[in-house]
């Protein structure tokens, strides 16, 4: 894992949390700028989807105590804001939800905090991984994907169309991720419990629904 920092280092500390499969650079690199003027951004780069390293995503928890470690070591134990993008909100949460840092500000963008577990969420895990791994190889989606693109309407269209370019469509700049990583990721997000009712003194959680 790599923690890639920009800003002053004694501005309030916001960490940003690519999506599921995301590439940190390809989530957040337009905002980074922006959020630079007025705070020290972290971004958090996982294991199995940094060129730089040749790792494999281990699973949600191991993933959260790196994390968790950084903002101990590095961040006096707590920041003012955590934001995770679509399916990684849920470990915006899940970093709220443990309490070994605080956090004053949660934010989730697009997140469904699905769960699932057993045969089910082993045979997602495996689809998606089969899908993305063929789509990070060749930087283009599969013949039925396009098909049922085609069948969207314009604004829905340009919607897939940003969606579908943090997975790297259109070249091949994930295409050192492995399968394994893509796999473990997404079991991993579904399988790892999120209470009910999750509330900590001092931490906001704010939710932007797509």
């Amino acid at each position: 894992m790599k923690f890639y920092e920009f800003g002053d280092l004694y501005r309030p500390v916001i960490i940003l949390l690519p999506g599921t499969c995301c590439h940190w650079k390809v989530n957040f690199e337009k905002v980074i700028p922006f959020l630079a003027k007025n705070f020290r951004v972290v971004c958090v780069s996982y294991d199995g989807f940094d060129e730089t390293e040749k790792t494999v995503f281990p699973d949600m928890v191991t993933e959260m105590e790196k994390i968790e470690n950084y903002i101990k070591e590095n961040c006096g134990g707590k920041i003012h804001a955590a934001y995770g993008c679509s399916l990684r909100g849920s470990l915006a949460v899940l970093l709220v939800q443990r309490g070994n840092v605080h956090i004053s500000h949660a934010i989730l963008g697009s997140s469904d905090l699905d769960q699932e577990e057993g045969i089910s969420a082993k045979l997602k895990a495996w689809l998606i991984g089969k899908i993305l791994y063929g789509m990070f190889q060749k930087g283009k989606m599969p013949g039925f994907m396009k098909r049922r693109l085609e069948k969207k309407t314009v604004d829905e269209r340009l919607y897939y169309d940003k969606m579908l370019d943090m997975f790297g469509m259109n070249n091949t700049r994930m295409a050192f991720v492995k399968q394994e990583s893509i796999q473990s990721q997404f079991y991993s997000d579904l399988v790892t419990p999120i209470e009910n009712g999750i509330s900590v003194y001092g931490t906001t959680v704010h939710i932007f629904m797509q």
